[in-house]
């Protein structure tokens, strides 16, 4: 399936200086962070902004790292799938969630509370560090109407 209108721009070919650092951040970000915990944000996020090229990349991402499709099918409605993530998981996107609607201009004191509960503050910084970046991301792909469909998951070291 491809997009009605095309991409608008191929952001990373006229911008790589940009693009690289965003990647920098990014990879920095998610160090020592567990790779199920970044793949569950970034879909989240995504989910939430609305950027199916990222939707796509993630999902696939998440998939070939292990996650099963159940927890990747139920994460739109994460707080009714209680059973299907862990209470950290569930901290961690209630602040993606916070962080990226930011609906009444701030973060509520109890969601960051409830993070900083599983996490401790070194990791609670690199999990806002991917939830910034992946915001980021996801609002270049939907300005510049990036395509999904097309990213291919890499496949898994073990």
């Amino acid at each position: 399936m491809t997009n009605a209108h095309g991409p608008r721009m191929h952001f990373a070919r006229l911008a790589p200086e940009v693009h690289r650092a965003l990647a920098g951040v990014e990879a920095a970000a998610k160090k020592d962070l567990d790779p199920t915990l970044v793949e569950l944000i970034k879909i989240r996020a995504s989910q939430l902004n609305r950027c199916a090229f990222c939707i796509d990349m993630h999902t696939k991402d998440a998939l070939a790292g292990g996650e099963r499709p159940e927890r990747v099918h139920l994460l739109n409605a994460w707080e009714e799938a209680a059973g299907y993530y862990t209470d950290r998981e569930r901290a961690a996107l209630a602040l993606t969630e916070a962080v990226t609607v930011l609906t009444d201009g701030f973060v509520p004191d109890e969601v960051w509370a409830r993070a900083a509960e599983h996490f401790e503050e070194t990791e609670l910084a690199h999990v806002l560090g991917v939830i910034v970046a992946i915001n980021a991301w996801n609002r270049i792909g939907v300005t510049t109407r990036m395509t999904p469909g097309t990213y291919r998951a890499a496949p898994v070291k073990h």
